[in-house]
């Protein structure tokens, strides 16, 4: 039995602090899916076609880390995909105790799927998604902040 694990989130868009989690759990599971969550109570900045284009974009060449969209809960698509791991990225103490509570009903919902959480490097710690947006909307720099896939294409 391969090793898939989904990494769900919004990745609206997808900053350097989710590439560090990807890469970092690469020796752990032999396939990572990017799952773009289609999430009726947040009104994205980019399309879920355009986000899953820079997965795609960041990854161009890999076998082990696929980009997906979908909707719904998140242990039924796990089922879906055959994933028996959902990948979660904590920068602070307060991040944990939101996803512990997810994972708790995750773990309720279908006890086959193991939630794993990996700490943010530093240097990433204050990257956010809501924060780049943010940078975006104000014709900021957000270049520190976003894989050069994911710069390159908001400059074009």
């Amino acid at each position: 039995m391969s090793r898939i694990c989904l990494f769900p989130g919004t990745f609206d868009p997808i900053t350097l602090g989710h590439v560090d989690i990807i890469n970092r759990a690469l020796p752990l599971f032999d396939k990572i899916i990017v799952g773009i969550g289609i999430n009726t109570s947040k009104s994205p900045m980019f399309s879920p076609e355009k986000r899953l284009s820079w997965i795609k974009g960041i990854y161009p060449d890999s076998s082990r880390i696929e980009g997906a969209i979908y909707e719904g809960l998140t242990v039924n698509f796990c089922k879906e995909i055959g994933a028996h791991f959902i990948l979660r990225g904590i920068r602070y103490v307060s991040d944990f105790e939101y996803e512990k509570t997810i994972a708790d009903a995750n773990r309720t919902l279908d006890p086959t799927i193991e939630t794993v959480f990996l700490t943010g490097e530093p240097k990433y710690t204050s990257v956010a998604s809501t924060i780049v947006r943010d940078i975006i909307k104000n014709n900021g720099d957000a270049s520190p902040f976003l894989p050069e896939a994911v710069y390159t294409s908001l400059k074009d």
